[in-house]
Parts: C-alpha cells; sequence; structure tokens
C-alpha cells in the first residue's frame, strides 16, 4: 500500500527524506519505503509523523480526508 500522503505531507513541509527518517530515528531508505509502499509503515511511526504534522492518523492513511486531529 502506497502512502502517498505521507510524502505530500513531507513535500508540502518542504522537508526531505532524510529529515523525516532522523525524526523516525531510521535510515532514508526504510523511511522511502515507506513513502512507496513497499514496506508497511510501524504503529509508533505512524503516531509519530501523525503528532508532527498535526493531522489524524486516520488522514495519513486515506481514510478521511479531514486534516485536523480529532479532539483528545
Amino acid at each position: 500500500m502506497k502512502f502517498q500522503r505521507i510524502e505530500d505531507l513531507r513535500i508540502d513541509h518542504d522537508l526531505t527524506q532524510n529529515d523525516i527518517a532522523k525524526i523516525l530515528s531510521c535510515q532514508r531508505e526504510v523511511y522511502r519505503r515507506y513513502e512507496k509502499g513497499s514496506r508497511q509503515i510501524p504503529v509508533d511511526y505512524l503516531i509519530k509523523l501523525a503528532n508532527y504534522y498535526g493531522c489524524s492518523t486516520d488522514y495519513i492513511l486515506g481514510l478521511t480526508d479531514r486534516k485536523t486531529p480529532y479532539p483528545k
């Protein structure tokens, strides 16, 4: 499954794959595989990305078009 939204969010924030790999504490190649869908993204990384970008995990996964996170 290709995660187009993590690529779109990264580009919208003018970040490189290397920048996000550092945030996730993984190698750039590993992160690149998440974006391209050749590797499944771990839940803890998904949560980190949602918190970093200020959006919901559902938005990243393509389950909703609502970008804002859900109230806690």
